[in-house]
């Protein structure tokens, strides 16, 4: 199931809100809080969420919490037992516990690569995931290993408790976040399940940020995704293949932060307070900036998981240049190892380190904010379409047309053609809603009148209409997954 969907917006999610809050009121009779109802039926309606993508998997799911679960208790006991026998039997060489978590990390890795890699070789026509349903990856594979590594390596370094069945369950089915994100935290959702609330206000901003994210994702995003569609990668003249390249920079944003809006604004109803995964990113001044502001959860978890037990950038300069280029490397690969993938993480890599040696520089300092934001959005805006093109052949073809090295023996229809007046506007204001709305005082004026009770009725009002526009454009529309469910 998806959020952009009829069965979504119009049966589950209003059934699932109904009777959660049923379940509040409920909890009022001790024994009925006792048994966490309102925990249970979010659960409940996370694996019937999940099911639309096949009843095998939602029982793979269930059975994969368990085992889970059952490795945060082995974890726990064992840290438990060494601080017990701490002093009686002294230190060791490589405490029970740690072993374990080593044996569950590497285990899950192993699970994610064999899963999401090895399976989908092709010999001669032979695919094991056509082969054998166990050898068919989980939905949101990625995002639910990850989401695993913080549960186990928070209780091993004691920054939360593993909780009861249904506190991991909650955690790994959660169905705002399971697909596509954002990455939680254990440590911060565990702290978030105990002391959320249901509020009319947690209600009202969870509304208007699952609007936003239908309009970023149906008018905006789908709107980009079919012109592309429509020109495909051969056969187009200069500018359309120039516009190509803006389209997909505006489509790919909009696709994975309308997502992230519906997903925070859903979580929001129910209490939990998630934090934001995109913060402008499109008016950073430079590849690091920009990391800072895209996937915000993705980048938190490698710092956390990744970067600080590296070392970060406390063991000197050069190895945290290292440390920053293997960050960046596996985010690559996270994506996909095909060698589109591989090159798009090596080249952020590059660029990071380079600006870590350069931030220091008289040169660098001097260098206008504006010029930085021009070379980092032009960047961005091409490499971007490594995630277009599997094959880099063809990608170089088309840079060399839009660039105007070479050309296409056939063009089968000009620009004119795929550029209306629809795409042309929604574009211009995809734009400015991406880069002009991220300026600091423009941020702060929009705020301060969204603040007022005339800005607040307005702003919702617009909002509204171009929700209900949202929804026709669903209905209307053929079916558009959501660009991150493929990682």
């Amino acid at each position: 199931m998806i959020f952009t969907s009829p069965t979504f917006i119009f049966v589950f999610f209003p059934i699932c809100v109904i009777l959660y809050l049923i379940s509040e009121i409920c909890e009022r009779f001790p024994a009925i809080k006792r048994i966490r109802l309102k925990d249970i039926i979010l659960i409940v309606f996370s694996l019937i969420f999940y099911v639309w993508s096949g009843w095998i998997d939602a029982i793979r799911l269930i059975a994969y919490v368990v085992i889970v679960y059952c490795l945060g208790l082995v974890i726990s006991t064992e840290k438990r037992k060494l601080l017990q026998n701490s002093n009686e039997n002294g230190a060791q060489k490589m405490p029970k516990h740690k072993l374990a978590l080593i044996t569950c990390v590497v285990g899950l890795l192993a699970y994610l690569v064999f899963y999401k890699f090895v399976v989908t070789f092709d010999f001669n026509g032979f695919r094991l995931v056509n082969s054998f349903v166990l050898f068919t990856p989980l939905l949101g594979i990625s995002f639910i290993v990850f989401s695993t590594i913080s549960y186990l390596v928070d209780i091993y370094r004691g920054d939360a408790d593993g909780g009861s069945i249904i506190d991991c369950a909650l955690f790994i089915t959660f169905f705002p976040k399971i697909i596509s994100g954002p990455i939680v935290l254990w440590k911060d959702f565990s702290k978030n399940a105990i002391e959320r609330k249901t509020t009319l206000d947690n209600a009202m901003s969870g509304i208007v940020r699952i609007m936003i994210g239908f309009v970023k994702k149906l008018i905006l995003a789908d709107t980009f995704g079919t012109c592309l569609a429509l020109i495909g990668t051969q056969g187009i003249d200069q500018i359309t293949a120039l516009a190509s390249i803006v389209l997909y920079f505006l489509q790919i944003y909009y696709d994975f932060a309308g997502y992230s809006d519906i997903a925070i604004g859903v979580s929001r109803i129910f209490g939990f307070d998630f934090k934001e995964n995109f913060n402008f990113p499109y008016c950073s001044t430079s590849i690091t900036e920009f990391w800072r502001r895209w996937h915000i959860s993705l980048g938190t978890w490698f710092r956390e998981y990744l970067y600080i037990p590296l070392g970060g950038n406390r063991k000197g300069k050069g190895r945290t240049l290292l440390n920053l280029a293997i960050v960046f490397t596996l985010t690559g690969i996270w994506h996909g190892t095909t060698l589109n993938y591989l090159l798009w993480g090596a080249i952020n890599a590059v660029f990071v380190v380079v600006e870590r040696l350069l931030k220091d520089t008289t040169f660098y300092k001097k260098t206008p904010s504006a010029i930085k934001w021009i070379f980092t959005t032009v960047t961005v805006m091409l490499f971007w379409q490594l995630f277009r093109f599997n094959d880099i052949g063809a990608m170089f073809k088309f840079f060399g047309v839009a660039f105007g090295f070479t050309e296409y023996a056939t063009v089968d229809y000009s620009w004119t053609y795929y550029l209306d007046k629809q795409v042309i506007t929604f574009a211009i204001i995809g734009l400015l809603g991406a880069t002009v709305l991220g300026i600091g005082k423009i941020r702060e004026f929009t705020v301060k009148i969204y603040n007022t009770k005339v800005g607040y009725g307005i702003c919702n009002i617009f909002l509204v209409i171009l929700f209900v526009l949202s929804i026709i454009f669903m209905v209307n529309s053929s079916f558009s997954p959501f660009i991150y469910f493929q990682y």
